[in-house]
């Protein structure tokens, strides 16, 4: 492939790389999608080769690629993390790193500091030490997590707070907004738990909070607590719910963005996303040994895909006037799921049983 690789008419562009640097984590959190092991002294998990985050760069680059994203298990956990933000650089890409925050140092705070388009997000799921810890799952989290917002803020790359709701915490929504506020971060994001892996032993466990209460705590966010600060505020429930205000300025997490996202795992392989490493069928070939544009381009199921979202989603989903932005919401927890690509999305799917769902962002007929 050369720089002047061009995509069939059918192909989008693979705008994003999804890379999980480490199967491994240095926490152990209630909530996690993927579960990672807990890594000690000894790693036990598998870290991504730098060679083949370059081999996949540089191939996806006359795809369309445009911004990485470093995510994990902990992405920290890696022993070349300098090297991989090296490799980064030298692309032109946009950074995004997800992280937990305790590995976080000043030197690392700088260099990430040193790409022009960068963003950081440091998870933060409580407004103390006790409540935060409980749901990490390590003691000292919730200090290390405050101190990488402070680095982060102090080397000039102000982070987004993710807030992972759930009934344990749930209660702490304003104080951690309060908080953001005190260590400098750039905004507050709320995410709602995903039913799988720990998620949803979580969810079982009435660990979570209902729809209703979901719904009742993304109106609050958006409503009285987005007037009372500068900070940006976003609430992560589907499309449908949003307000209208939320929509128009297009705010907060836009589109799944599947269409223009692959994943590459620890492992050195290519998946629809970190999902992957739960459903074999949703990988799709290796860096190094399979040509990302035959892959991109040609694979069976993100064929299927493109040609499907969003006309070929199902229940709610298929009714929904917000289809065409949403997207199904999250494709690869509808399949890990029900093993189906245009399942509903379970919260939707969810609140529709329950009358919740927005008679206004329903279809008529």
């Amino acid at each position: 492939m050369t720089e002047t690789t061009t995509l069939q008419d059918s192909s989008p562009p693979l705008h994003h790389l999804y890379v999980y640097l480490s199967e491994g984590c240095n926490l152990a959190c209630r909530h996690c999608w993927l579960s990672p092991p807990m890594e000690g002294r000894e790693p036990r998990g598998a870290f991504l080769s730098p060679d083949f985050l370059e081999t996949a760069v540089r191939e996806a680059r006359p795809l369309g690629l445009t911004s990485v994203k470093l995510t994990g298990g902990e992405p920290l956990l890696h022993p070349e993390f300098g090297q991989i933000l090296a490799i980064l650089k030298k692309a032109g890409v946009r950074l995004t790193v997800e992280t937990n925050g305790v590995l976080m140092t000043h030197a690392l705070a700088t260099a990430i500091s040193d790409f022009p388009d960068r963003m950081v997000s440091v998870s933060l799921d409580g407004a103390d030490s006790a409540t935060h810890d409980a749901v990490r799952g390590v003691r000292g989290a919730f200090e290390g997590a405050c101190r990488a917002v402070r680095l982060l803020s102090e080397a000039g790359t102000p982070p987004q707070i993710i807030f992972s709701v759930m009934r344990a915490n749930a209660g702490q929504a304003e104080e951690v907004v309060r908080l953001a506020e005190r260590l400098g971060a750039s905004s507050v994001k709320f995410n709602i738990v995903q039913p799988t892996a720990r998620g949803k032993q979580l969810r079982e466990a009435d660990g979570t909070l209902t729809i209703g209460e979901l719904i009742a705590l993304g109106r609050f966010v958006d409503g009285d607590l987005a007037r009372s600060t500068k900070l940006k505020l976003y609430f992560d429930y589907p499309w449908a719910f949003r307000p209208l205000s939320r929509i128009g300025k297009s705010e907060g997490c836009g589109q799944c963005g599947i269409l223009g996202v692959l994943g590459l795992l620890a492992s050195g392989d290519y998946a629809l996303c970190g999902i992957g490493e739960h459903v074999p069928e949703l990988v799709f070939g290796k860096a190094g040994s399979d040509h990302l544009a035959e892959l991109w381009e040609d694979h069976p199921m993100l064929r299927v895909l493109r040609e499907g979202l969003p006309t070929r989603l199902e229940g709610v989903c298929n009714r929904c006037l917000m289809k065409h932005m949403c997207l199904g919401s999250c494709v690869a927890q509808n399949y890990y799921r029900s093993r189906n690509l245009f399942g509903a999305y379970w919260f939707c799917e969810a609140a529709d049983a329950q009358g919740l769902f927005p008679e206004s962002r329903r279809a008529s007929g």
